[in-house]
């Protein structure tokens, strides 16, 4: 009996140690009210597909960086449409998606299913590690909550598709239209749109240059749940419908990627890895003001 008493007690305070570990860390977690400032650059860590890591400058700082106004709105809708349905009426996390997700987690006996809203996805992308653990999801769903309090719907937007992986070493949505199609952000089809967002679940995956038929096959269920979700009309989406993507040289051009990775881009003055974000000069917004409602929320 004392033997038990003295395991119970010794597995209640290594709970109350992780619990007390995990607080730290949400503590010391960095602040996001800079990211409101659409001056701001910040410098992270990426992941080449050899694996090995790259800073890489989110903000204007980045010479592929697309300001939110420069994407188009169907960029925009093919995303939600993808990866968030409910990401205008959450407050960074969907508890009825998490739910499912573990449901569904559970009955396949692994991690098939995140369940995470774009600002879960965004909140990693710029502030956390890969690994799949208990304490790293305790901390997107508190950097989650605190980006979606702190930053307009619009903002995360913008930083979510400036960010995402499109391809070996192509971060972002500007950089990804000039890869693929070579052409802006700005130009891309309707179609073009959902292409990309059907690679977001990961284009190691979904690489297009060897599984294009996957990748179509997706984004037309993309197209469809933007079409019945009234995000497109009728004519575009019988024009996306009959439009392929034109990706002609894009395999000789991956394996290029691959076999040379392209030159590390220098960091703006004043970023590096030990000062990963910079403020412009100038006056910025203060910490503690609420975000201003903004038409552009609703896309």
């Amino acid at each position: 009996m004392r033997s038990l008493r003295r395991l119970f007690l010794g597995g209640f305070l290594l709970v109350l140690a992780y619990f007390g570990y995990v607080a730290v860390s949400l503590a010391r977690m960095p602040s996001v009210s800079l990211l409101r400032d659409p001056r701001v650059s910040m410098v992270i860590t990426v992941k080449d597909w050899n694996g090995g890591e790259h800073p890489f400058v989110v903000g204007p700082g980045n010479r592929n960086w697309t300001p939110g106004c420069a994407i188009p709105a169907a960029m925009k809708r093919a995303v939600v449409a993808s990866e968030d349905g409910n990401f205008y009426r959450h407050e960074g996390i969907d508890f009825d998606a998490m739910r499912k997700a573990i449901e569904d987690d559970i009955k396949k006996g692994k991690f098939a299913r995140g369940g995470s809203t774009i600002t879960q996805q965004l909140a990693k992308n710029l502030f956390l590690s890969r690994e799949r653990t208990i304490t790293r999801k305790l901390k997107e769903l508190y950097l989650a909550r605190r980006l979606d309090g702190e930053l307009t719907k619009a903002r995360i937007l913008e930083l979510y598709l400036n960010v995402v992986e499109l391809g070996p070493m192509v971060y972002g949505i500007g950089h990804g239209a000039r890869y693929y199609f070579g052409k802006p952000a700005s130009a891309l089809t309707v179609r073009e749109c959902a292409f990309f967002a059907a690679m977001l679940p990961g284009p190691k995956v979904l690489n297009p240059y060897k599984k294009m038929d996957k990748v179509l096959a997706r984004s037309t269920r993309i197209l469809k749940r933007m079409y019945a979700a009234r995000m497109i009309i009728a004519d575009q989406y019988a024009t996306a419908l009959a439009e392929t993507p034109n990706l002609s040289g894009i395999a000789r051009k991956v394996e290029q990627t691959l076999a040379v990775p392209p030159p590390v881009e220098p960091l703006p003055p004043g970023l590096s890895p030990d000062n990963p974000i910079v403020a412009p000069s100038g006056a910025a917004p203060p910490a503690d003001t609420p975000p201003a409602a903004n038409d552009n929320d609703v896309i």
